[in-house]
């Protein structure tokens, strides 16, 4: 992954970690600084993975990938919600 593949998975980051915390339902006990975290580090990973699957380098839009990181941000969103409703 190159610089500007980083740098465009943090500015991503804060959408995607804002359509994960809308595919969860129900209400997250999160901010919004941590939704935003939850997307970037989504983004990041999210990126890695279609990186090893060979999905992420496509001609148009990468949905692949868009929902591989859209799915981890809600995963994250939902375990972080449920760490701090514990805490």
């Amino acid at each position: 992954m190159e610089i500007s593949g980083i740098i465009s998975a943090i500015v991503f980051g804060i959408v995607i970690g804002t359509l994960g915390r809308l595919v969860v339902p129900g209400r997250q006990r999160i901010g919004v600084l941590w939704t935003i975290a939850v997307g970037i580090v989504a983004a990041l990973v999210g990126s890695g993975i279609a990186v090893g699957l060979g999905a992420a380098d496509t001609k148009g839009v990468d949905w692949i990938e868009w929902l591989i990181q859209i799915a981890l941000a809600a995963v994250g969103v939902a375990a972080l919600g449920r760490f701090k409703a514990r805490s």
